[in-house]
């Protein structure tokens, strides 16, 4: 029952940060609310006693990625986020508050279809088909079919491209700026 209510904070936490880093105006808020979101999807691999995931995702994600994203805030040129104003729109907030209630309700009507409630009070921490830290090491660092190597590969070498186009449009604009 612990576990449960852990997993309840953890996605109430979860999904308003997701909500706020989505819906919010101000870059930096953005990006410590997705640190949030990442700190909460690591509590999630503890909960389910992935010590590894969970430590990766504390250093990959939350350490390393969201410290790239505010170094690159951080290169923008404070012209550019000075005319950004939060404003909260009626018409904006009701319809994410739509559409975060129907991804609620089909997520409670798929655990209502599968019974999850009742297998993990009932049967508690039976696992069936648990899959080995072999197989998780084996997938995590091949390039086979089903290997993760090359889309994180694939990811990071993404991120870099856009970290550097995002300098030389800002190092366009500031060239622009000094001519005028």
């Amino acid at each position: 029952m612990a576990r449960l209510i852990m997993f309840a904070v953890l996605a109430v936490i979860i999904l308003a940060s997701a909500v706020f880093c989505v819906s919010t105006k101000r870059i930096m808020r953005a990006a410590t609310a997705l640190l949030f979101v990442l700190f909460g999807v690591a509590g999630l691999y503890f909960l389910l006693d992935y010590t590894f995931l969970g430590a990766a995702q504390i250093s990959i994600y939350a350490g390393g990625i969201t410290m790239m994203y505010i170094f690159a805030i951080q290169l923008v040129s404070k012209r550019t986020l000075q005319g950004f104003s939060e404003r909260w729109l009626g018409k904006r907030t009701f319809l994410a508050a739509f559409i975060a209630l129907v991804g609620f309700g089909t997520v409670v009507l798929v655990m209502l279809k599968n019974d999850v409630l009742h297998h993990t009070l009932v049967d508690g921490d039976t696992l069936t088909n648990e899959v080995t830290m072999e197989t998780i090491g084996h997938n995590l660092m091949t390039a086979d079919k089903y290997g993760y190597v090359l889309p994180f590969e694939f990811i990071s070498v993404f991120l870099l491209a856009c970290i550097i186009g995002g300098l030389v449009i800002l190092n366009n604009n500031k060239k622009k700026e000094e001519s005028k």
